[in-house]
């Protein structure tokens, strides 16, 4: 009994997180109400245990978070994920700027430790704040834990936001280029074929068209099985042998390059050449649970905040978060027109900082779902904006995170 009314719960707060951004047409993000949710809830009558109880704990886990990067990959072609450097470079430029402005003015305004403990979950989020929180404990300098993981509370309610508002305007472009190349395209087929139609002299009547056409059935694959075979269980079962084999190479690598950024490479790969379906999980029917069930362990981190913790230490965080996001809203406008990018596009891929995977995921899925008024549509505005977001992200994260983080720990 405690498990489904636990499940219930949490189900509840991803439910009302979704329709809130479907009535605020996405400018309220669905993370972003969960984790209020959440929070509150936490400070009231909501079990700290409920994730765990409604079966989203570690082993739960172990398995979710690289298994939807290689489902990722298949949402990805190869050459277009390849041009994505520019999204890279973007976004560790944001970094930057968040580095240099919050430092650099916040160091005139507020404590030096609380800075440095304050200022990695700006450039990296939920790993940043957890790295910092364990660092500190290590160090036995408790009067600082309160700081990393305020700051990725609070920076949360604004960067959700702004993200989405962002993507939203950056889809609005999109379109109207899209709606443009269409229109030209067609007033071009209808002017070449009306040149083509007066030029035939003498008119002759047209042979007439066969009634029955021939169907063209697409072609096996040689590793694809006939539908009857193809079923959920054996998608699983590659998405697993695809994710092993990705770990497996991480661990030969030695850390040098992130596990998740391994899975996602290799779910490209295992794409291309033909061996992984396209949007894989949600063939198979288990995307959504295996979402929700990240989502709801990451949220389950916000047990530990408490209503002192946020109301002592607000104003140095609120500070440093507006000078965070304004640094990378310089930093990212500079580079933008250079490297191809809007500068809508630029500042959201330079805000993945804030949140990374599956967030950029979710925020991003959500606007093309408003933004876009056909599957085609929608479709076009995934392939412009979701690689960027998630490469971005990636960057920042699953690396810059890990790195500024291990530097701030030596310089407190």
């Amino acid at each position: 009994m405690v498990a489904i009314l636990s499940l219930m719960v949490v189900m509840g707060f991803m439910m009302l997180g979704e329709w809130v951004s479907t009535r605020s047409r996405a400018y309220v993000p669905s993370v972003f109400i969960t984790a209020l949710l959440f929070l509150v809830g936490f400070w009231t009558i909501v079990p700290k245990n409920i994730v765990p109880a409604a079966s989203f704990g570690t082993a739960f886990i172990q398995i979710t978070q690289a298994v939807l990067l290689v489902h990722m990959g298949t949402l990805m072609d190869l050459k277009l994920l390849l041009k994505q450097w520019r999204a890279v470079v973007i976004a560790l430029s944001g970094v930057v700027g968040t580095v240099v402005l919050t430092m650099g003015i916040g160091r005139l305004l507020f404590d030096w430790h609380a800075i440095v403990a304050s200022v990695p979950p700006l450039t990296g989020g939920l790993v940043a704040a957890f790295l910092m929180t364990a660092g500190l404990k290590a160090q036995h300098i408790t009067a600082l834990v309160a700081f990393p993981v305020a700051m990725f509370v609070m920076h949360s309610m604004l960067g959700y936001p702004l993200t989405a508002w962002m993507l939203k305007r950056e889809s609005r472009r999109l379109l109207q280029v899209r709606h443009v190349d269409v229109t030209v395209a067609t007033a071009d087929s209808a002017t070449s074929a009306t040149v083509q139609t007066t030029a035939q002299l003498p008119v002759c009547p047209l042979p007439t068209v066969p009634a029955k056409v021939k169907s063209v059935q697409p072609q096996l694959r040689h590793w694809q099985l006939p539908a009857a075979y193809d079923t959920s269980a054996f998608m699983l079962f590659k998405v697993a042998a695809v994710t092993g084999l990705a770990e497996w190479t991480a661990q030969l690598a030695h850390g040098t390059v992130n596990q998740y950024i391994i899975c996602l490479v290799f779910g490209v790969i295992a794409h291309q050449l033909g061996f992984l379906e396209d949007a894989v999980l949600e063939k198979a029917g288990v995307f959504h649970w295996l979402m929700y069930g990240l989502l709801a362990y990451i949220f389950a981190n916000l047990n530990i905040v408490k209503i002192s913790m946020l109301s002592g230490i607000l104003i140095p965080i609120v500070t440093l978060i507006v000078l965070g996001v304004l640094g990378m809203w310089i930093a990212s406008s500079l580079l933008a027109r250079p490297l191809g990018f809007s500068r809508e596009m630029a500042f959201a891929s330079a805000l993945t900082a804030l949140f990374g995977f599956p967030a950029d995921y979710i925020v991003t899925h959500e606007v093309t779902e408003i933004m876009g008024s056909t599957a085609e549509e929608k479709q076009y505005l995934l392939d412009q904006m979701l690689p960027k977001m998630l490469v971005g992200g990636f960057a920042t994260v699953s690396v810059a995170s890990v790195i500024i983080a291990s530097i701030f720990l030596k310089i407190l």
